[in-house]
């Protein structure tokens, strides 16, 4: 069956559903690589995406971020000269009740309400102000990097900014 559109995931009403030992049959997330890039590199700027409403953001999701973010970047900028890192993890499983989808299945189903479900795939629940991608470059790459976060934040559902600080070098 294809995927449902991310406005059928995006709200969420119910505590997390996250014991995986009790979970038959969760696929993994598609984000593999939660860090990209340089770690020691010396960066002048840290610029963090941060989420402005609550939500839930898919793992199909957060990949097509990261994969955005690190191709404009590693064309732009260069392998070495950026860090990039997701900060969030998907732990929570979300649930399809999988039913007929074509002309005609209204006659031929119907549904249980308030079914269970079976896993589907795996969101982050994030809140408002919580950070989901942090980039760190010098200072001449940071037009560069703004750019990056601006492209990578149409992946994800929900209004994002992108909040920019000097970094502490110790």
């Amino acid at each position: 069956m294809p995927i449902r559109p991310a406005r059928c995931y995006t709200h969420f009403s119910s505590p997390p559903y996250t014991r995986k030992e009790y979970i038959p049959g969760v696929p993994q997330p598609k984000i593999t690589k939660f860090e990209m890039g340089n770690p020691k590199l010396d960066a002048d700027y840290i610029l963090s995406l941060i989420v402005l409403e609550d939500g839930q953001i898919r793992h199909n999701a957060l990949e097509a971020m990261r994969v955005a973010a690190h191709k404009y970047l590693t064309a732009n900028v260069g392998e070495g000269n950026y860090y990039l890192k997701v900060t969030r993890y998907p732990h929570h499983v979300l649930r399809e009740n999988k039913m007929m989808a074509f002309a005609g299945a209204d006659r031929l189903q119907d549904g249980m309400r308030l079914s269970f479900g079976k896993p589907i795939g795996t969101a982050v629940r994030v809140y408002k102000g919580y950070d989901v991608l942090v980039v760190k470059v010098k200072k001449e790459h940071l037009e560069h990097a703004k750019k990056a976060l601006k492209v990578c934040s149409s992946k994800i559902p929900f209004p994002t900014m992108i909040k920019i600080e000097p970094a502490k070098n110790n």
